[in-house]
């Protein structure tokens, strides 16, 4: 699981992420609002923890921000303000989490398994983006009510895609999400992207996955299409 420290107290963030590595956490740590916020934009993340007070931009604004961005990834705020009028705010803003500094690391570690098993039950929908509808809790997908068959890694490349509509993903990331540590060429995400084409757009006029040049893959509804 990769997680995603979003920290400017170097301290804090280092103890966090040896901590969370020591409990086999992948971290990456990101000591400002803007750099954060661009790293959660462009990776795929298991989970987000976030300081509210923050250089460039603070905490709010970024989490406000990812989830205009339709980001669903979990977000854990830590910060050391806690009155309840900032605990409303943070949630309000789309945390679905909120952890007072000073806290028990044993604690935090918690919050997190909590917050991933939160988000798998989440994750038991149906996500629908135009005529597409792809069942998480089935693995089931369909297009125009025509039901289409993927193999395993496909499938997983199209919920990636769709559970991060219209965020562009990189290569780099789809590749460290779908095949992790296993052996894969560099046209490997070229290719699968490829085949999905051909089961999910090829004989549909309005093509959902789209090539952003230069930056990677997304999944959207091209502009002027309305949402079913």
């Amino acid at each position: 699981m990769k997680v995603l420290l979003v920290e400017d107290e170097p301290g804090i963030a280092s103890m966090i992420k040896r901590g969370l590595e020591e409990a086999r956490y992948s971290v990456d740590v990101a000591t400002d609002g803007q750099t954060g916020l661009d790293m959660a934009s462009l990776n795929l993340y298991g989970l987000v923890i976030l300081d509210l007070m923050l250089p460039k931009i603070d905490g709010l604004r970024v989490c406000s921000e990812l989830r205009a961005q339709r980001i669903r990834t979990p977000i854990l705020m830590l910060t050391a303000r806690d009155t309840v009028d900032d605990r409303v705010r943070g949630l309000d803003g789309g945390a679905d989490d909120y952890l007072p500094k000073p806290f028990d690391f044993k604690e935090l570690l918690a919050r997190i398994r909590a917050l991933l098993r939160r988000d798998k039950v989440h994750h038991t929908r149906t996500i629908r983006i135009g005529d597409l509808e792809i069942d998480t809790a089935q693995r089931r997908v369909t297009r125009a009510g025509v039901e289409i068959g993927l193999s395993h890694r496909e499938y997983e490349l199209l919920e990636a895609l769709a559970a991060h509509e219209s965020q562009v993903l990189t290569r780099e990331a789809i590749q460290e999400r779908i095949w992790m540590d296993e052996e894969s060429y560099s046209n490997t995400v070229d290719v699968y992207i490829g085949m999905l084409r051909k089961k999910i757009d090829a004989v549909h006029p309005v093509k959902l996955i789209q090539t952003v040049r230069g930056s990677g893959y997304t999944l959207r509804l091209p502009e002027g299409e309305e949402r079913l």
